[in-house]
């Protein structure tokens, strides 16, 4: 198993990406640590205990430092360690900029950016007392290209694929690297929701021709988190198909 004995911290684990992260790294043999504002996370952690899986939930908003803080400190005492750090959590608040509120603003900026530096922050400094460590944040396709009504959450996404490179330079002497993903299309129950003929507008933008899944990106976060990439550190993985190139 590749992430055999290896203790994951999953932010934003309850849906989506991040629950399939949790359900794939728990079958590589990872134990877990669930981190989502979403009470369902306790579900998922309390299936994955059922199935001989060591995993704990911690009900918390990655934007709280405070919290993100004595949730580490909480979860250091439980596992010992923290060997992969998966800031996958995030939000969307779109609207155009003449349109978009400072609220709006301030709010994906909170979770998605400060969120993101909150928890490596205080995960890092248990890796780097460790001399080991994996560091894997969610950019997205739209942080290098763009996106139409996205200022807020395009500028966190930016700015993820910068602030990885720094820590890349900064963390690596202590054997820690910081890697992210850009995802594209990919099928969630959100965009589940979308009309179809948006769907299909969309799908003729990427050379493969269909919408990831939620597997696609974990398995991605899989790689990133293993010794198998252990010389891989500073880089932006897309995965979309090809619609970046």
């Amino acid at each position: 198993m590749r992430l055999d004995g290896k203790v994951a911290l999953i932010t934003g684990g309850a849906n989506g990406i991040g629950l399939a992260t949790a359900r794939l790294f728990a079958k590589e043999g990872a134990r877990i640590i669930l981190w989502d504002v979403s009470p369902k996370g306790r579900d998922v952690v309390d299936d994955l205990k059922s199935g001989g899986v060591q995993a704990i939930f911690q009900q918390l908003s990655v934007s709280d430092e405070a919290a993100v803080i004595s949730a580490v400190n909480e979860a250091c005492e439980h596992f010992g360690r923290i060997d992969i750090l998966i800031n996958n959590a995030g939000i969307t608040k779109d609207r155009t900029l003449l349109k978009m509120s400072s609220q709006e603003w301030d709010d994906v900026i909170s979770v998605n950016l400060s969120g993101v530096f909150h928890c490596t922050k205080a995960v890092a400094a248990v890796m780097k007392n460790q001399n080991y460590g994996r560091i894997v944040s969610a950019s997205s396709v739209v942080g290098i290209r763009g996106n139409y009504g996205q200022t807020n959450y395009v500028a966190t996404k930016s700015a993820i694929i910068g602030m990885t490179k720094v820590w890349a330079l900064e963390l690596g002497k202590y054997g820690i690297t910081s890697n992210c993903i850009a995802p594209g299309f990919i099928s969630t129950d959100m965009t589940d929701l979308m009309p179809e003929v948006v769907r299909n507008q969309m799908i003729t933008q990427v050379p493969l021709g269909f919408w990831g899944n939620t597997e696609d990106v974990a398995y991605a976060y899989l790689f990133l988190a293993s010794d198998e990439a252990r010389y891989v550190n500073g880089v932006c993985l897309n995965v979309d198909g090809g619609f970046t190139r």
